[in-house]
């Protein structure tokens, strides 16, 4: 494993002698997407003519299905093949691990007649067009023997339990100093069901070839996947080629591998020829995971001065109940004010839905929508600005662990923004600014999400005409991964961007751990340094050990690499030339990254500032965005335009999770009622103006070679609490239940006499 000592010793990256390292280069792949040449899982080109598939789905919340017919749907025109539970293809049971360190277990499809959830593939039809294949699966007959379900969220809260393998977590003696504390809080905070709704739904393409199969699959982990697959259709590991060059969103939603998978493979093995699957925008909704919702009560104790005694969060939230998965709503508050009594801890309850999961800042963004609106209203109840209330509770060190921190910058992100923003202006008693009809107030909020670093590994090869290709089971689901690892590898090696390739999201290359929890840069980009670092070291040997280069004999330690150029003082060579000539085939080498011996010594974050400034209309409730600004940090940064991408990105999508983003279950079928990008709201561009951000100098040692973070959770981190807090001072209604819709606030506003 690496040490921090030579995490923080001068390299390539950080020299940066080429100047690619945070410079806002143009995405790598940009060209493809927009001209649409990019060719996603559905668009790829099979060996043959594919057939496509089509997936009929449950329409009860819990039961089994009583009969089945599909006579009519195999005599349907065009039809290859309809599967149900009683004719499906053996697979593994659920929960299978046959192979060797695999990642996923088997997760069968159409194993039984058991109805788990609304929208479960209860038919699966194979027919030589799409609108055959979806004809025929409409005629899929199915009755049901239903049961009764789980699907009321809020009247379930008293079937809530901990966690299979948690404990709260005590520290001091909080009900003690909560009781003593001058100045309290005790609020439940609310935020809904969300959906992932990336522009592409998830699908898949695959043919087999003998034993061996080929997917192309749209999903955010490359093992996960490959994994999955075998271990349902029982077959090695190394029997599945799985690719997923292009992904048209993840966010979490497509960190698992799902039913099209399974069954574009197992169709596709049946029918001898290649078969295409893709969720419809409907069945996204109900086949593939979503965010929780999560009841949140927040007990903070303080001082007259400001200074919390007492700090408790307490999450409670769902999951499925066959696919057990917690949203670690308290965590982040473990790390983020200093309390000497704390409480944080979490409930789970088991409903007839389908799965929860992952999705963009799991944890933090639903938690910070109640700790900081919640800090909002200590401030106020202090008579404290909310800066200066968050400023008085920084810790030296971790407040849990006691851990020094990597590098905590967030009350720099707190002052940098506030005086960038205008936050003098603020006034501090709610309902003070009218601009007509509209009500203006200003909110703020912190922002924190943990740093991680997973094992990975890359592979670089130069050829003889000097192009340098990097190769990894990497994938980029949107966020530029593919150009800022050809970043890293051209200012690594010295060479032009031009002279980069970059292949990606395939099973045969050396593996990454995917796109996902903010580590994706850190993980993968480290990797591909390392694998730099070992081609450099290989080529300084070429050169030096050759007696036809300018740099025979030299030392090897002067040796530098630069503008496609190897040398040492005045002697040099171009790369292609040396290959060319020392070694024609080629030179390829391997790198890999692991976490440092000693990284769990610190407490590793990337940290932020949210601003903003609504409006908010007297006469209907409707809440407009004036300005929003942010300021983060976030180590090194590697690519300024994408990097910002990202960030403002997390922003909008804050905005949308404080003002419209929700999903309503309707109780007779455990369906949710928004099922398409018509009815489920986010934010348009007519909803976001002025809204900026800007990223701190940083370069976090602790964290890996080269001191990058990721950011690509970090910008929804707290900014919808920014939003809601800014409602508050506009309005003096303190509303507590997301989204802050109109009806919501124009109901609060009543209340008050407005």
């Amino acid at each position: 494993m690496s040490s921090v000592k030579d995490w923080a010793a001068p390299n390539p990256i950080t020299e940066n002698r080429g100047g690619l390292i945070g410079k806002g280069v143009d995405r790598y792949e940009g060209r493809l997407k927009v001209t649409g040449s990019a060719p996603y899982a559905y668009e790829v080109d099979a060996p043959s003519r594919p057939a496509i598939g089509y997936m009929a789905t449950a329409a009860i919340a819990k039961g089994r299905i009583a009969r089945i017919d599909t006579k009519a749907a195999e005599a349907s025109p065009g039809v290859l093949l309809v599967w149900s539970h009683l004719n499906a293809p053996a697979q593994a049971p659920r929960g299978t691990r046959a192979n060797p360190r695999s990642q996923r277990p088997s997760n069968p499809v159409l194993a039984s007649d058991r109805i788990e959830n609304f929208g479960q593939t209860v038919a699966f039809v194979v027919a030589d067009t799409f609108e055959n294949a979806r004809a025929a699966a409409n005629l899929v007959e199915i009755e049901y023997a239903a049961e009764p379900g789980v699907v009321d969220f809020v009247a379930s809260l008293d079937q809530a339990d901990q966690p299979p393998g948690e404990e709260d977590v005590h520290i001091g003696d909080f009900p003690a100093a909560y009781a003593a504390a001058p100045v309290s809080v005790d609020e439940t905070y609310e935020s809904p069901i969300q959906n992932h709704v990336q522009m592409e739904p998830c699908a898949t393409t695959a043919w087999w070839d003998g034993d061996k199969v080929t997917v192309h699959t749209s999903i955010q982990m490359v093992k996960g996947g490959q994994h999955a697959l075998a271990e349902t259709l029982a077959i090695p590991s190394a029997d599945v080629h799985l690719l997923t060059r292009y992904i048209g969103g993840g966010f979490g939603g497509k960190g698992q591998a799902y039913d099209d998978l399974i069954l574009a493979a197992l169709g596709a093995r049946a029918l001898g020829r290649p078969v295409k699957l893709a969720y419809t925008r409907q069945q996204m909704f109900h086949g593939t995971i979503h965010r929780p919702a999560v009841s949140m009560r927040v007990r903070l104790g303080a001082q007259p001065d400001g200074r919390l005694t007492a700090f408790a969060v307490e999450a409670t939230t769902h999951c499925a109940r066959n696919a057990i998965f917690t949203e670690h709503a308290a965590n982040f508050s473990r790390n983020l004010y200093a309390a000497p009594n704390r409480l944080t801890g979490h409930r789970l309850v088991k409903m007839d839905l389908p799965g929860a999961g992952p999705m963009r800042a799991p944890g933090e963004a639903p938690g910070m929508l109640s700790l900081e609106c919640a800090m909002d209203e200590l401030a106020e109840k202090l008579g404290l600005d909310p800066i200066e209330l968050r400023i008085r509770n920084e810790p030296e060190v971790d407040p849990e662990t006691g851990k020094p921190f990597s590098v905590r910058q967030l009350v720099r992100c707190m002052r940098e923004g506030a005086a960038h923003f205008g936050w003098e202006r603020r006034k501090a008693q709610p309902r003070q600014v009218r601009d007509g009809r509209w009500l203006v107030g200003m909110g703020m909020a912190a922002a924190i999400r943990g740093n991680f670093l997973l094992p990975a590994k890359a592979g670089v090869r130069i050829d003889a005409d000097g192009i340098i290709t990097l190769r990894q089971g990497m994938t980029d689901i949107g966020t530029g991964t593919y150009t800022i690892l050809a970043q890293i590898a051209a200012e690594t090696m010295g060479v032009p961007m031009e002279q980069v390739k970059v292949e990606m999201g395939d099973s045969d290359f050396p593996p990454a751990p995917g796109s996902g929890g903010q580590f994706g840069a850190a993980t993968a980009g480290s990797a591909a340094y390392d694998a730099g670092m070992n081609l450099r070291k290989a080529l300084t040997e070429l050169a030096v050990g050759d007696p036809n280069s300018p740099l025979y004999g030299g030392p090897a330690e002067y040796v530098t690499f630069e503008n496609g150029n190897i040398a040492i003082e005045n002697r040099s060579e171009t790369l292609a030339a040396l290959v060319a000539r020392a070694a024609p085939e080629g030179v390829y080498v391997e790198g890999s990254i692991s976490p440092a011996a000693d990284a769990r010594d610190y407490s590793q974050h990337t940290y932020g500032a949210h601003f903003a400034e609504v409006g908010v209309d007297v006469v209907t409730g409707e809440v407009r965005m004036r300005k929003m600004f942010g300021v983060f940090a976030a180590g090194r940064i590697l690519n300024a335009k994408t990097a910002k991408s990202q960030i403002t990105g997390g922003m909008i999508w804050g905005v949308g999770t404080a003002l419209t983003e929700s999903n309503v279950v309707d109780p007779r079928y455990g369906s949710f009622i928004n099922q398409d990008m018509a009815g489920y709201l986010v934010p348009a561009h007519a909803d976001i103006v002025d809204l900026d951000a800007v990223f701190l100098d940083e370069a976090d040692d602790k964290a890996n070679p080269m001191g990058i973070k990721g950011v690509g959770e970090l910008g929804i981190c707290g900014a919808g609490a920014a939003v809601a807090n800014a409602i508050y001072n506009a309005t003096g209604v303190r509303l507590r239940d997301y989204p802050m819709t109109p009806e919501k606030v124009l109901a609060g506003m009543l209340a008050v006499g407005l």
